[in-house]
């Protein structure tokens, strides 16, 4: 079971939850996904946009190898090279379309200098619940 609570005392989430609770369930966690494709390619240098798909298909298919979706993630921690908002537009954009209409998973997202490898923009983690 998964409920998200926005407390009337904190400001309003734009885009994400303030809490989620969980009850049951398998908790699984993800390392941070890059734009990387299976060979280690980067996919998309230099397009945000492309990564940021090539990142979000990836955790979908972490969360499948777990036997888990979109819809079970509970919390993401977002690493963004050179933060802007355009960019956290774009994140939430595309995150929106793989949860389609779930309530978002909490979320905490950070500007960083740089990631793993020159050329990455993005990186995601997470942690999901899957009803047993």
């Amino acid at each position: 079971m998964r409920e998200a609570i926005n407390p009337e005392s904190l400001p309003p989430p734009p885009g994400y939850s303030q809490v989620v609770k969980t009850s049951g369930g398998t908790t699984v966690y993800l390392a941070g996904q890059v734009a990387w494709d299976r060979d280690r390619n980067i996919v998309g240098e230099g397009d945000f946009e492309a990564q940021t798909r090539q990142v979000f298909h990836n955790l979908v298919e972490a969360l499948g190898a777990a036997h888990a979706a979109m819809t079970d993630l509970v919390k993401i921690g977002i690493y963004v090279v050179d933060h802007d908002l355009e960019k956290m537009a774009i994140i939430r954009s595309v995150r929106d379309e793989l949860l389609n209409g779930v309530t978002p998973p909490t979320s905490t997202l950070l500007g960083v200098e740089a990631l793993a490898v020159p050329g990455l923009m993005l990186e995601i983690d997470g942690i999901a619940v899957v009803n047993d």
